[in-house]
């Protein structure tokens, strides 16, 4: 069988071999886009270079990366769909184009996994009024002897752009035997403020590939929980349940949401984030809570976290991963601990909420559904014990409502950052620059940033202090940064190496993740940072800075609020 290593190596170093630099595999939590809450895609960390600014390393990249996608989490459960995964990417930065992406692509998968090119369908974007036929694709295939071509519309086959504007293009979809193995997106047109599509100054290629995936095709499964990215999870989890995987449906589907939202929990843990009530820490309860709930179903006695073990075995290759091993097991047998008392309050409710009625109610049944954790089997056969009715297609309605709202809310949140990269949002993440640079000064140079969410409408800062700023404090920060915006001061960037950019005092995060050359930003005699941008040229850009609210994020840190006026 083919290992998870053996595969990345493999595409690594062929794509090494045609000229592409290996860049460093991100944090699920992006630092250089603050507009999401989890990497979605390899691309996040690359936005400022798809959108022009040149990368340290070159116009050709790779690397496998580590997601996590929450937006089909119910999906999640059937052979393919999982929460975190990790994508084989290679990207051109304005270098090569359509015919060079698929000619690597083909050579890949014929010669390096040995594929045979009769096996291989592909789809193309089939156009409509506001972009051609993608022809250029269709030529490029048939002349790799590829005759299997569809061509699909914009739902299939257009990737962009993720807000009102800015890149997007056709792609060209890989399939082996009707799975898909891989996608070349072709950032070939912009999308302006006005609607029109556009032919892009810079076109940019961005191949994705999911390594379960790909691993299942390679060796002949059918199932990407038999390939060695989930098989020893999925064997412990036998062992916890002595039921036997793939014997019976539901069993198997609670095995493979388990398993999945395990390895989805360990990551993220292992990324600094705990389990809360907002954002990342949300999706993360979320995520412990639900393998709870299916370990239910399997009768497991013995605690959730035991299921994880394996996993530390399969992804050796995470340092960060193996470091926080204890500490990942801590935190979901704590999760784990909270979600049963709050399952034994949601029986008193339940109590209360059924008592002298023959009928529970649609909406009744979603409160302890969404507030307690309750999965509606569990809520039934309560009812049944009791002699009472669950109204089941209310339960559904009131599901639904919830559903359409999250999606909505997700469309939003975890959608790629690249929208977000415009005029409001540029001023804002210079202006963000400014307010820690700002902070360190009234407060203190032991003053480090913990997190940061900039939109449009405000950016926020969260940064470590330990007590609550004086109102003089505030204006003093709120006027120093406005200072800076009045003298005009212009906001210059070289490349360098990670030693150089500390040596010149430069701040950053997770520095040991730096490739060896880095982007600085600097305004001169005030603020230099390790960022991959956007910013504006010059702080008179910006225009007034306004902190609308300062306050506690969590135990000795503080956040800031903050908008342009």
């Amino acid at each position: 069988m083919i290992t998870r290593i053996k595969l990345i190596k493999k595409y690594i170093e062929f794509f090494k071999s045609k000229g592409h630099k290996e860049i460093p595999n991100a944090s699920l939590i992006p630092k250089g886009d603050p507009t999401v809450l989890f990497t979605t895609a390899g691309m996040h960390p690359l936005v400022p270079y798809l959108l022009g600014q040149k990368h340290p390393l070159g116009k050709r990249l790779c690397n496998a990366q580590k997601l996590i996608r929450t937006g089909d989490i119910e999906e999640v459960g059937d052979d393919f769909h999982h929460t975190f995964f990790e994508m084989l990417g290679n990207w051109s930065l304005g270098d090569y184009w359509k015919e060079e992406a698929i000619k690597m692509t083909f050579e890949f998968i014929t010669k390096e996994l040995k594929i045979k090119p009769e096996e291989l369908t592909v789809t193309c974007f089939k156009g409509d009024k506001n972009a051609p036929k993608d022809l250029e694709s269709e030529k490029i295939w048939k002349e790799l002897g590829i005759n299997k071509i569809k061509f699909l519309g914009k739902e299939d086959n257009w990737w962009g752009p993720t807000g009102q504007t800015g890149p997007c293009g056709p792609d060209t979809e890989i399939f082996v035997n009707g799975f898909e193995i891989g996608n070349n997106v072709l950032m070939q047109y912009y999308k302006d403020e006005s609607g029109e599509i556009k032919e892009a100054k810079q076109k940019n290629i961005d191949f994705g590939g999911g390594v379960e995936r790909t691993l299942a095709i390679i060796n002949g499964l059918n199932d990407d929980y038999l390939t060695d990215t989930f098989k020893q999870i999925i064997e412990k989890i036998e062992e916890l349940s002595g039921k036997v995987y793939g014997k019976h449906k539901e069993e198997t589907r609670a095995m493979r949401i388990i398993a999945d939202h395990l390895k989805a929990t360990a990551f993220i843990i292992a990324d600094g984030i705990i389990p809360s009530n907002t954002e990342h820490g949300y999706v993360l309860r979320r995520l412990i809570r639900r393998a709870i709930r299916y370990k239910q179903k399997l009768d497991i006695k013995e605690p959730i976290s035991k299921a994880i073990i394996p996993l530390f075995k399969i992804y050796d290759d995470y340092k960060h991963l193996l470091e926080n091993e204890e500490k990942i097991i801590q935190e979901i047998d704590k999760e784990e601990s909270k979600f049963m008392q709050t399952l034994e309050k949601g029986l008193s409710i339940f109590k209360k909420v059924t008592q002298g009625k023959k009928v529970l109610s649609g909406k009744d049944a979603f409160l302890l559904y969404q507030s307690y954790g309750f999965p509606i089997e569990m809520i039934i056969e309560e009812a049944k014990t009791k002699k009472i009715k669950v109204d089941e297609k209310a339960f559904q309605k009131e599901l639904e409502k919830h559903q359409e709202l999250s999606r909505t809310a997700s469309a939003g949140k975890f959608k790629s950052g690249l929208a977000d990269h415009g005029e409001k949002t540029t001023r804002l993440h210079t202006a963000h620059h400014l307010l820690l640079a700002a902070l360190r000064k009234v407060l203190g140079k032991s003053i480090v940033q913990k997190g940061s969410n900039i939109t449009p409408e405000r950016l926020r800062l969260d940064f470590s202090f330990d007590r609550k700023l004086t109102s003089e404090e505030i204006k003093k920060v709120e006027d120093l940064v406005n200072q800076k915006i009045n003298e005009a001061i212009p906001v210059t960037i070289e490349t360098m190496s990670p030693k150089k950019a500390i040596e010149l005092g430069a701040l950053g995060e997770f520095q040991d993740k730096y490739t060896d050359k880095v982007t600085v930003y600097t305004i001169e005699g005030f603020s230099k940072e390790i960022c991959a941008g956007p910013h504006v040229k010059n702080t008179k850009e910006i225009s007034q800075f306004k902190i609308l609210k300062e306050e506690a994020s969590s135990a000795g840190v503080r956040r800031i609020k903050a908008t342009l006026v």
